[in-house]
């Protein structure tokens, strides 16, 4: 995979924004621990695709570990409606009090965009779980659900704090 893949213009504007115009953005954000220990359980979590894997999504990546260049392919559901997304990541963030990556669609996945993954520690010792996102439709299927979309995006992003808070809590 490389980066001619990509299907966006776009590729890296969830590190800094702002996100493009033109895409359905999403913005989620969950205080999911407190403290270093769970800090660095929920940043290991989300940069091994651990994260995604316990959320139930499959998950196969070209590194263990989440660095820039690193090719993914996240599936979801079953059967003959598992929908299965290529993704590169785009960015990494293995800071002291911020962790985490994004990755962005390639050809074949049913979105066409960007979407990042970041824990941060806080100074208060609260610890928070950001999905930011911004897509649209590239495939006939994904144009076809319209507005629900968008819905199971904002529920898929909710899942992965409730699941990361339970990682975190375990820590």
């Amino acid at each position: 995979m490389n980066a001619a893949t990509f299907t966006y213009p776009d590729v890296g504007a969830t590190r800094l924004g702002p996100l493009p115009d033109g895409y359905h953005h999403l913005h989620h954000r969950t205080r999911i621990g407190r403290g270093r220990p769970a800090f660095e359980a929920a940043g290991a979590a989300v940069t091994t695709f651990a994260l995604h894997r316990r959320s139930g999504a499959g998950v196969a990546a070209t590194s263990p570990r989440a660095e820039q260049g690193t090719g993914v392919r996240v599936s979801l559901g079953v059967g003959r409606l598992r929908v299965t997304a290529p993704c590169q990541v785009v960015w990494t963030a293995y800071e002291k009090d911020r962790t985490g990556f994004a990755y962005g669609t390639l050809t074949g996945h049913p979105e066409c965009g960007e979407e990042s993954f970041v824990v941060e520690l806080g100074e208060d010792g609260s610890v928070w779980f950001t999905v930011t996102a911004f897509s649209r439709p590239a495939r006939r299927y994904a144009r076809l659900a319209g507005p629900l979309v968008p819905v199971l995006q904002r529920a898929y992003a909710r899942w992965l704090g409730r699941t990361l808070t339970r990682i975190a809590r375990d820590a």
